[in-house]
């Protein structure tokens, strides 16, 4: 059962808006853009704080997606995973909390910092890139470095099936034993879909997973600020060129991007401004995943996304 009740009306907003901006100009723009959307009746922000998890997920949301069960490449995207991941090491003592650990954590979601990624990696799976392995400790290194995917199946979520999360995140590429790891034909690259993503970053949101004080420390990493100021101070601010970017400003954003030279990614919760004298648009959340060179170079299609959406999100 999908954890949001599927709304026709939305649904064929989704169509029709993947269908014009393919008229416009983005020719087969649906094979390679995965969208799901979320709408709520009131904000998401720590609404599962005093409930208990099995109610909070029989709440309805409604929400729809295109191709939102898709499994992608989720480039930066996947940090989010990581820092749940680490959350839920920290509570069951798996993970000591140290200074470093959060200088790492704000470093992956905030500047989305590859190397502080490989730390987080490392320390999640207590493994260490390096050189090719001989068999058996080779063995023994991919065994550990599946230990954020056997984490995610033991959530039980169906929107997990067919997603892998083990792979560090880079500038040039992996090298000895994470080549090795990628597999021949990189068959075993980070896969993410935006379904799994939209449920994972809500349960972060709304405090319905790890716990209340942990989700409270994740979503204060992922708000981002609309401030034009702040913006032009950081070219790589995650806004511009992403979801915020399509925002009124004085909405309130908590988000995480993702771009490569083949991908241009973001997962968002937004809490809408006033825009002049149009009705206030309901708290949404929205995971857009698109491929492809043209989508990785096309810096007005996530913000032209969450434009249109914010607007048929109004009350």
């Amino acid at each position: 059962m999908a954890f949001y009740s599927p709304d026709p009306a939305m649904a064929q907003i989704l169509a029709d808006l993947v269908r014009a901006l393919e008229l416009e100009g983005r020719p087969g723009l649906a094979q390679h853009l995965s969208i799901t959307w979320l709408r709520y009746d009131q904000p998401l922000l720590g609404r599962a704080a005093d409930l208990d998890p099995d109610l909070f997920w029989a709440q309805p949301v409604q929400g729809a997606s295109w191709a939102g069960d898709r499994p992608r490449y989720p480039a930066s995207v996947v940090k989010l995973v990581y820092l749940v991941a680490a959350e839920a090491w920290r509570q069951a003592d798996l993970l000591a909390d140290t200074p470093e650990l959060r200088r790492a954590l704000s470093d992956m979601i905030r500047d989305s910092s590859n190397d502080a990624t490989s730390l987080v990696v490392d320390l999640l799976s207590g493994t260490t890139s390096g050189p090719s392995l001989p068999p058996e400790p080779m063995a023994h290194w991919v065994e550990q470095r599946q230990l954020v995917n056997g984490w995610l199946s033991e959530l039980g979520w169906p929107e997990l099936q067919g997603c892998n999360a083990c792979q560090k995140t880079w500038g040039d590429g992996p090298y000895g034993r994470e080549r090795v790891f990628y597999g021949t034909e990189l068959e075993n690259r980070n896969r993410l879909s935006t379904d799994a993503v939209a449920r994972l970053l809500q349960a972060v949101l709304a405090s319905a997973l790890v716990s209340p004080p942990a989700c409270a420390r994740m979503a204060a990493l992922l708000a981002r600020s609309l401030d034009p100021a702040l913006r032009l101070a950081d070219p790589e601010n995650q806004v511009d060129g992403f979801i915020g970017e399509g925002l009124p400003l004085g909405s309130r954003l908590w988000s995480k991007a993702g771009w490569m030279s083949q991908a241009r990614h973001d997962a968002a919760y937004v809490e809408p401004s006033a825009e002049g004298s149009m009705p206030k648009a309901a708290p949404f959340l929205l995971v857009i995943f698109s491929e492809g060179q043209a989508c990785a170079q096309d810096h007005k299609l996530l913000p032209e996304i969450a434009t249109r959406l914010a607007a048929a999100s109004r009350k």
